[in-house]
């Protein structure tokens, strides 16, 4: 029988808060942390809200000589790492060295720290630019770095499929955990939210253009027109069932049941997109149908076509408005790589406290047939949830997480 991977520990750096409890009261209120950008200027363009974490001093967590080599992405990463160790009860120096791997995802690597190297460059001369510039912009550079602060030589990886690659890194981690590894910590962080980073995300043609935060990122509902980014994401302890009882962990969050990835045809043909697709191989990979989910935490792109297509596979996976759907992204924006582990992070919280989070601003779903969670949270019975996650470029992902012991009779 495959090992069985659990969740025993979340780090989670959020614009609704830092760490578990502060970002999961903040979701559960329906608190946006979506505002006019602060990070530069923007008033030259025209997307000009974000996501932005607040209070978020690295100096306050981070020895000094990390700051210089760092990107802001990759002191989240340490910080969310850091706690999502101490939330499983792990001093990661007191582990075997080679039993803890990690396994992050990126979607666009340190672009500020990119950024202000390339304006040493062209302002000041080559011999301003930082060696740190070597590796500090790379889409490895969190794996790496968290890999050398925690003394940890498992097997370690970085999956980029744009905003779908939180779940692939997750799942990855579940591939590692059921070839014998004890532990890996996993999920994303990203954070590009400087002025190379949001042209290159405005190039995409999806960023919101509105500069009203309440109106601004709303899925599933007829004024949606695009989505708002933002910066974080969660790291989660995935860890092998035998490897928690031994230790005696403090708690388990769930189970992470099943998994799938698929990557929809070239647009222009006839072919349909494959998300249910990956919503159905999901289900089987966990042994688990249609009824055993209790919310879906959806991918919620907030551009019209797309978010038909995601309500049109929900549907079909589960009849209309046959399952609750939420989004609480809508308070965040989506955070790239880092959306998806967070919206894994609150599927874990909800199953604990059994209540559904709102998705914010969102009024209407009637369009798309969908149960959508808006308001207030919605107490529920929770056993089994669906998170999914889409990439530019056709990337689509779907993971099934459970209380720990819940099995499909």
């Amino acid at each position: 029988m495959s090992a069985t991977a659990l969740v025993t520990g979340l780090g989670i750096v959020a614009p609704t808060g830092l760490g578990v409890e502060e970002y999961w009261s903040a979701t559960l209120a329906g608190r946006s942390g979506i505002r006019r950008v602060t990070h530069f200027d923007p008033t030259p363009y025209p997307s000009r809200l974000a996501g932005e974490i607040d209070g978020f001093e690295a100096a306050e967590y981070l020895p000094s000589r990390l700051l210089p080599q760092t990107d802001r992405m990759t002191r989240l990463a340490l910080v969310g790492a850091d706690w999502a160790f101490e939330d499983a009860g792990v001093v990661p120096s007191e582990l075997a060295t080679y039993d803890v791997g990690v396994i992050t995802a990126s979607h666009s690597g340190g672009f500020e720290f990119g950024q202000n190297e390339l304006r040493a460059l062209w302002s000041k001369g080559g011999q301003y630019v930082s060696a740190y510039q070597s590796f500090a912009w790379f889409y490895a550079v969190n794996s790496g770095q968290i890999s050398i602060r925690g003394g940890l030589r498992g097997p370690s990886s970085v999956l980029v499929s744009d905003q779908a690659g939180g779940l692939d890194a997750v799942a990855q981690a579940r591939r590692q955990i059921r070839k014998g590894t004890s532990m890996v910590v996993s999920g994303a962080v990203d954070a590009s939210i400087c002025s190379w980073g949001w042209v290159a995300q405005m190039a995409g043609g999806r960023l919101s253009t509105s500069d009203d935060p309440a109106r601004a990122y709303l899925p599933f509902d007829d004024r949606a027109a695009g989505h708002v980014p933002g910066e974080g994401g969660a790291l989660l302890v995935v860890e092998d069932a035998e490897h928690v009882k031994r230790r005696g962990a403090p708690r388990v969050y769930g189970e992470i049941a099943g998994h799938a990835s698929t990557v929809d045809p070239k647009p222009g043909t006839d072919r349909a997109p494959t998300l249910q697709n990956a919503i159905e191989l999901a289900l089987g990979d966990a042994d688990m149908v249609p009824d055993d989910i209790d919310v879906v935490f959806a991918d919620a792109a907030a551009v019209p076509e797309l978010d038909r297509a995601e309500a049109e596979a929900i549907t079909k996976v589960f009849g209309p408005r046959g399952v609750p759907v939420t989004a609480p992204k809508t308070a965040t924006g989506r955070l790239y790589s880092g959306a998806a582990p967070l919206d894994l992070a609150a599927a874990f919280l909800s199953i604990r406290d059994q209540v559904i989070p709102p998705t914010v601003g969102s009024v209407s779903a009637r369009p798309y047939e969908i149960d959508l969670v808006t308001g207030a949270p919605r107490p529920t019975a929770l056993r089994g949830a669906l998170v999914l996650a889409r990439g530019h470029g056709g990337f689509n992902s779907a993971m099934v997480v459970r209380a720990a012991g819940h099995r499909h009779v």
